[in-house]
């Protein structure tokens, strides 16, 4: 039996991507090895093998899955209904500050995606890719609270540039920062409402 109490040949590929991004996050992308990975799920390579052909299509299943939840599906769960757009914003803020990405090795999982960036252009490329895709949606925000043209970008920047570095800060232990972004956010929606 795993740690979750699933039988060996019951684990799924995402439970092995589960698995591959704490890995990330703990060790940095040199950790993502199928038989360190297959030691903390508790289960042989063999496993392994029988979703993924090799390490590389890990990876690339892991930058799929990270574009998915942590972009396209924080996008789909925001654009529910909202009182106005400065509760959408807050709403949006909470979404990416909560702990619901633990399981995929929580807020260092960014900064060890951007870290593997630095030395492959292949995950550099979906990451631009990802924050080109999370800026859009940003500047949506700012357009719909009321900035116009550069404004409207600007404050997109400026509150993901914000999301950045205030994760790197709270994996060290050096900020909230879910309440630091709220108090970016609502700073943002105060703003846009006296212009």
């Amino acid at each position: 039996m795993t740690r979750t109490g699933m039988k060996r040949n019951q684990l799924s590929a995402n439970d092995w991507i589960k698995a591959a991004f704490r890995a990330l996050a703990k060790g940095g992308v040199q950790a993502i090895r199928a038989e360190a990975i297959a030691r903390e799920l508790k289960t042989t390579k063999g496993s392994f093998y029988w979703h993924f052909r090799d390490v590389p299509a890990l990876k690339e299943a892991m930058l799929a899955t990270w574009n998915q939840r942590a972009t396209e599906d924080v996008i789909a769960i925001n654009a529910g209904p909202h009182a106005d757009t400065a509760t959408r914003l807050r709403a949006l803020i909470a979404l990416v500050t909560d702990e619901r990405s633990a399981e995929y090795g929580g807020v260092r999982a960014e900064a060890a995606i951007r870290e593997w960036a630095r030395y492959d252009k292949k995950v550099a490329e979906a990451a631009r890719q990802v924050d080109q895709r999370r800026l859009e949606y940003l500047s949506s925000i700012a357009a719909d609270l009321g900035y116009k043209d550069s404004d409207r970008i600007k404050m997109a920047q400026l509150l993901y540039g914000g999301l950045i570095g205030l994760e790197y800060l709270h994996a060290q232990d050096l900020a909230d920062a879910g309440s630091a972004l709220q108090a970016l956010g609502d700073l943002i929606a105060a703003k846009a409402a006296s212009v």
